[in-house]
Formats: structure tokens, C-alpha cells, sequence
């Protein structure tokens, strides 16, 4: 389980490296930033701070199925397997989100909250 353990820790960090993106633009007023990016007419910026808030919005389920799959005594094996996943779909997103490839981002959104919903799942249905 520590694999899944792991992938939690990656994707709390995930948020962090779409900002740092958005922030490393000319110009970075760090007095004020969220003014900074909204006054931005940068697409990048404007893409890049998107991707850092979804990735926020997206923790939260992922985490919280991780845990409660653990705690349902699903096998660790497909837990592990939905967290790697759910991992490489949520960079896949920031990186398709940042290049602007709405397509793709909406599709690598989709696989990574099916992950996070099958993890929920099987936990209610373990314990069901």
C-alpha cells in the first residue's frame, strides 16, 4: 500500500509545480500575486494558475478514496494501481492544460476522477 501512500504525496505536490509554471513568467509580482495572475493577460499564466486550482479540486476525492479503499481492506495491489494512474493522468492533465490541448485535458481529467471515483467504489462495495 505504501506504492498508493506515495502517489497521495505526489499529487499533493502536483498543485504546486502548475503555480511555480505560472510564476516563473516575466514580471512575477510576488507582493500580490493572485492579482498578478488575474490581471495577467498571459495564456500561459491564465492556464498554468488553472491547472494549479484543478489539481486542488482534484486532491481531495483521490485522497480521500486512497484511504478509504485502505481502510476497506481492498487489495493493495489495484489500489496501487488506480493511485499510479490517477498520478499520470493528473500530470498529463497540467501538461495538456498548460499546451493548450482542451481535448486532451478533458479526457486525462476523465481518467483521473474515474480513479478516484473506482477507488471510492470498491471501498462501499468491500464494505457494503
Amino acid at each position: 500500500m505504501s506504492t498508493a501512500y506515495w502517489c497521495v504525496l505526489i499529487a499533493a505536490l502536483l498543485p504546486y509545480v502548475w503555480v511555480a509554471a505560472a510564476k516563473a513568467r516575466p514580471g512575477y509580482n510576488n507582493r500580490n500575486p493572485r492579482a498578478w495572475v488575474a490581471r495577467s493577460d498571459n495564456y500561459l499564466v491564465q492556464r498554468a494558475n488553472a491547472a494549479h486550482l484543478n489539481a486542488f479540486e482534484n486532491f481531495a476525492p483521490f485522497a480521500a478514496g486512497v484511504v478509504m479503499a485502505q481502510l476497506a481492506g481492498v487489495e493493495a495491489p489495484l489500489v496501487n494501481q488506480l493511485a499510479i494512474a490517477f498520478v499520470v493522468f493528473r500530470v498529463l492533465h497540467g501538461m495538456f492544460y498548460v499546451a493548450d490541448k482542451p481535448p486532451l485535458r478533458s479526457l486525462s481529467w476523465l481518467g483521473g476522477f474515474a480513479c478516484a471515483v473506482a477507488l471510492i467504489v470498491l471501498a462501499a462495495l468491500r464494505v457494503g
